[in-house]
């Protein structure tokens, strides 16, 4: 599996050749291997790639993101069979308990909101801190009392400003939607190169959304971008976002890349469904 995040946002011609991406600017020619890549993210309207790439990177399972003219994130490259047991892992997904599902949803988000709290905590914020502890215990099968929502609420207020909203326009807005947007397509990559299907989640159900499963899975990792969020600057702060992917959580008692943290996560909450054992899930630990 690669390791590095590869970002084009230059006019460019990209191509595929003899294992390798190669790079053609006008001044340049530049060769990547692609057993080096994880990542591509096409930053620029002005970039033209080859279907031969596009074939061979799809076959690793490397994935594309590709932006607007606005370099934010607008689609990304979804393999249509990422196993070679799709069939029976997408028969598998369909046929899963309800019930089974709720207990799973409430222990992701118990743990969503044990991280928000601990990111309050290493904020000083004690008093928030304790509130969302309380909100975590609160939380029941399926969190039909929505205490994910209030805690949300208590979070965002205390971790930016009082009034916050997730659908403010605001620079804050901007700097988390592009972040988590690239925290998805990880997951992305990583249901579908499973043979599962993103659109089916444990709890998103919007017919209008290709990656209800991955909005499931990714409450746990969410406050990685908050907290570099709440640090970064303007200048470059994309690239300062990016940076969360090439950094080592700790998982199972292990540090591992962001991409293999995901994987042991999403390969525990499988066993977790097929089992009705929510604690089998490993979730990534987050220190305070």
């Amino acid at each position: 599996m690669g390791f590095r995040t590869i970002i084009i946002d230059s006019h460019s011609k990209l191509e595929y050749s003899l294992e390798y991406l190669v790079f053609r600017t006008v001044d340049s020619i530049k060769r990547i291997l692609l057993d080096e890549i994880n990542l591509l993210i096409i930053n620029s309207t002005c970039v033209s790639l080859t279907s031969s790439l596009v074939s061979e990177l799809s076959k690793r399972k490397i994935k594309i993101i590709f932006c607007d003219e606005k370099q934010n994130p607008i689609c990304e490259t979804v393999n249509l069979y990422g196993s070679h047991n799709s069939s029976k892992r997408i028969f598998e997904q369909v046929n899963w308990d309800s019930n089974i599902l709720d207990n799973i949803r409430a222990a992701i988000i118990k743990e969503k909101i044990n991280n928000q709290a601990k990111t309050l905590y290493k904020y000083r914020k004690i008093d928030k801190y304790k509130e969302l502890v309380l909100y975590r215990n609160e939380v029941c099968t399926g969190d039909i009392t929505n205490r994910e929502g209030h805690a949300a609420k208590v979070y965002f207020n205390n971790m930016y400003y009082d009034g916050f909203r997730r659908d403010d326009d605001s620079d804050i807005n901007k700097y988390l939607n592009y972040g988590y947007t690239i925290l998805l397509s990880c997951f992305n990559r990583c249901v579908s190169s499973h043979g599962y299907l993103t659109q089916l989640g444990i709890h998103h159900r919007n017919e209008f959304n290709q990656f209800n499963f991955s909005c499931d899975l990714i409450e746990t990792f969410r406050f990685i971008i908050d907290e570099m969020v709440e640090k970064i600057t303007q200048n470059k702060w994309k690239e300062q976002i990016i940076a969360f992917l090439s950094k080592t959580f700790k998982i199972d008692g292990k540090e591992q890349t962001l991409i293999n943290a995901i994987e042991i996560y999403f390969l525990s909450v499988i066993k977790a469904i097929n089992e009705n054992n929510p604690k089998l899930i490993k979730f990534i630990e987050h220190a305070i």
